[in-house]
């Protein structure tokens, strides 16, 4: 079942587009695509479909730069596409803040930008931006906490999270969300550090969480599956238990093949999707340029909270009611 989910639309700027120069419809159209890095599952997904829909075979040239979680390494590979000046620039940035003037660099060489999954703070010079709204997912895990331990008569709940990159649109929505929902609920947020995104960092953070705060939580919050991996390693070598009917009620997000199948393992209690395969949509918003028109300003991606048959409960996000998927053997086959 898939929840409700909501396009926005906001009128470009009137100056942006006559500047932006697009590739003939019979041409190869070029694509410079500076991704974030290869840091997690979801980055993989993101990479992938990136690389399918801009393919030689479907009429595509794509620049493709991993910049390995390297802000300065990112810039300056948009500078090389303005360089090469290809017909369009896909940034996925690694923080959220520091873009105007490389914007305003693509703008003045009428090369349109897409941004993909994060957002950029700090500047409007883009024509479209397809992703995820991470504060709701953040509100989501936070709301189904509530509902999930009111279910269990749970009445106490002392929290550890370990967060993503620090200054990442994705952390601070997600992290902003959650404790906008912990605050009103009067939780114990015990601490939040960063795992980066990745396993090893996730790991990292839980041993000492494990050690710092042995017997005081039981809640762990993951801001995606890659570190919920790390931290159940951490877990299982301190003896906590995890996942329902254990110790800890153990939350993540992305939702990717194999934290479904932790989540059908009875391991994450409840996983809360981030759609990582925005290639077709930004596909979607190169056409729509490429035909003089102006592409929506703003695209959500639809996605899925998940968790097993004991685990859905109803919730709500800002009074609209959510929809939870069960974990099947057949849903974790369709997954990225």
């Amino acid at each position: 079942m898939r929840k409700l989910t909501t396009v926005l639309v906001a009128a470009m700027a009137a100056t942006l587009l006559p500047a932006m120069a697009v590739a003939a419809s019979d041409d190869v159209i070029s694509v410079g695509f500076a991704q974030v890095g290869h840091e997690s599952d979801w980055r993989t997904a993101s990479t992938k479909s990136c690389q399918d829909v801009f393919s030689t075979e479907n009429g595509y040239d794509l620049s493709f730069v991993d910049c390995d979680n390297d802000e300065a390494a990112q810039k300056e590979a948009v500078r090389s596409f303005i360089e090469q000046d290809v017909d369009y620039i896909i940034i996925d940035p690694i923080i959220a803040t520091g873009w105007d003037t490389v914007l305003t660099e693509c703008e003045d060489a009428g090369i349109p930008v897409i941004v993909i999954d994060r957002t950029i703070d700090d500047s409007d010079k883009y024509a479209a931006w397809v992703g995820s709204n991470f504060m709701t997912e953040g509100l989501a895990a936070g709301e189904w906490l509530k509902a999930y331990a009111d279910a269990q008569g749970i009445d106490e709940l002392n929290i550890l999270t370990i967060s993503g990159s620090t200054g990442s649109s994705a952390q601070i929505g997600r992290s902003d969300g959650f404790n906008e929902v912990a605050e009103k609920y009067g939780w114990n947020l015990l601490d939040e550090q960063t795992g980066d995104f990745t396993e090893a960092g996730g790991q990292e953070v839980m041993e000492n969480y494990c050690k710092s705060y042995e017997g005081q939580f039981n809640v762990v919050v993951c801001q995606n599956d890659n570190e919920a991996f790390g931290a159940m390693t951490a877990m299982d070598n301190a003896g906590v238990t995890y996942g329902p009917g254990n110790d800890v009620i153990l939350i993540s997000y992305d939702a990717c093949t194999a934290g479904l199948e932790d989540v059908k393992a009875g391991k994450i209690s409840a996983d809360f999707e981030c759609n990582p395969l925005a290639a077709p949509f930004v596909e979607e918003v190169i056409k729509t340029i490429a035909s003089g028109e102006e592409p929506e300003k703003e695209v959500y991606m639809v996605e899925h909270w998940y968790a097993l048959p004991d685990q859905i409960v109803d919730f709500e996000i800002n009074g609209e009611p959510q929809e939870m998927t069960e974990v099947t053997d057949e849903v974790i086959e369709a997954q990225y």
